[in-house]
């Protein structure tokens, strides 16, 4: 879990969100030695959000090379980073609350029968392109 918001930390901490794998290992080192205070602040921020899974949730995105941080993501750090402005357990409910409605389910995938669709549709005009270069090399 102090994992997950470390990585938040880090990519919202990044220009456009987006840190290639080596910066984000070197900037992860660097926290996990930097001391007690670090850990402690992330279990805190982490104790917010118990269900936090970063990458089934939307919040962190993969592209080539490295990890970027979404719209959703960003939500979801503010509101854990959020002071608390009222007693601690009115906060904790309505942090649930708040993150709840950043947190939602992941769409569900393309039915099969469309798979299938896009499937044949690939097959079809990859046959086209190889009549096409059959016919212009004879």
């Amino acid at each position: 879990m102090n994992f997950q918001v470390t990585v938040l930390k880090i990519l919202a901490a990044y220009p456009d969100g987006f840190a290639v794998m080596d910066d984000l290992k070197r900037d992860m080192a660097i926290l996990a030695t930097s001391g007690r205070d670090w850990a402690d602040r992330t279990r805190r921020l982490a104790a917010r959000v118990p269900d936090l899974d970063i990458w089934s949730q939307g919040l962190v995105e993969r592209i080539s090379g490295g990890w970027k941080i979404t719209a959703k993501g960003r939500a979801a750090l503010e509101i854990m980073e959020a002071r608390p402005a009222a007693p601690e357990t009115t906060q904790a409910h309505s942090v649930q609350d708040s993150i709840a409605t950043f947190l939602s389910p992941v769409p569900a995938l393309r039915q099969p029968a469309d798979r299938a669709k896009r499937r044949r549709e690939r097959r079809e005009r990859r046959r086209e392109a190889r009549e096409r270069a059959r016919a212009n090399a004879s």
